[in-house]
């Protein structure tokens, strides 16, 4: 982990945030980890302080186990959800995953770098989610009484923090579009983007996404370096997914959207409150 602090006490004073970037990707020197050093040093120069889960340098362990619970009874059978509110609330968890949720809470924004594979993040970042996000932290809290489903989608823990999504993709764009072959690639980021950050607070904004990084020229690269970098200065001041709050009253009392929202719609896209069930 690398911590890069801002270099002016007056812009640390006035606007400096606290920015986390996940990093999940084998090779340093990949366009993935190009990005990340990137994405620090853009906000570095605005005064800002990041800190960073490099999850491949770390050798994170990517599987849910027991070993998470150092305090559990190795004979008992064991359940991952009940032994993870346990540790939890015993202050018990394994210490790397209690360092990775300090750096949540200390966060004002996170960023998930990671190139996609098959369809979806590198096993060693959803780990990084399976454990991390654990039972009491992150999922199973608010009020559950049968009308209200907890404190999720748009509340939770980590609500008032920002999230980023920044993903290389090694097919064209076209691939990833409503009509592509592929599906849209907001369609499949949809579990991560709603389904985890949203689901814990975080304000998520729009992913980035580089199409064709497997066959990325090299004099093409400074103009993805300059996409990137006016993303990354945009962190506090760009609109988020316009996402429907859980308890927010469009939903029934069964988490379906009300009949009257998104009419003839269907699919991740009308859980954005856009007007017409559409991107």
């Amino acid at each position: 982990m690398d911590q890069i602090g801002g270099d002016s006490l007056t812009s640390i004073a006035v606007s400096a945030k606290n920015i986390l970037i996940v990093h999940a990707h084998p090779e340093p020197r990949s366009l993935n980890g190009s990005l990340k050093t990137l994405a620090a040093a853009t906000l570095q120069a605005a005064g800002h302080t990041v800190r960073i889960s490099d999850l491949y340098a770390m050798q994170w362990q990517a599987a849910a186990c027991g070993a998470d619970f150092p305090q559990r009874d190795p004979d008992e059978r064991l359940h991952y959800g009940r032994a993870s509110r346990t540790a939890y609330d015993g202050g018990t968890q394994a210490p790397e995953v209690l360092a990775e949720q300090e750096k949540l809470l200390w966060a004002d924004a996170v960023i998930l770098q990671f190139p996609l594979w098959w369809f979806a993040a590198p096993a060693i970042l959803k780990g990084w989610i399976d454990r991390v996000f654990a039972n009491g932290f992150a999922y199973g809290i608010g009020v559950f009484d049968g009308k209200r489903y907890g404190s999720r989608y748009g509340e939770g823990k980590l609500l008032g923090k920002r999230a980023l999504v920044s993903v290389t993709v090694g097919g064209q764009e076209a691939h990833y579009t409503a009509r592509g072959v592929n599906g849209h690639i907001e369609d499949l980021l949809f579990p991560l983007t709603h389904g985890t950050l949203y689901y814990t607070g975080m304000a998520v904004l729009r992913p980035h996404v580089v199409f064709g990084a497997n066959r990325l020229p090299d004099e093409q690269y400074a103009a993805v370096a300059d996409a990137y970098t006016a993303r990354v200065r945009a962190l506090f001041s760009e609109a988020p997914i316009p996402f429907r709050a859980q308890n927010g009253g469009d939903y029934d009392e069964q988490l379906c959207l009300r009949a009257d929202l998104a009419q003839g719609n269907s699919g991740p896209a009308i859980h954005q409150a856009t007007g017409d069930g559409g991107r």
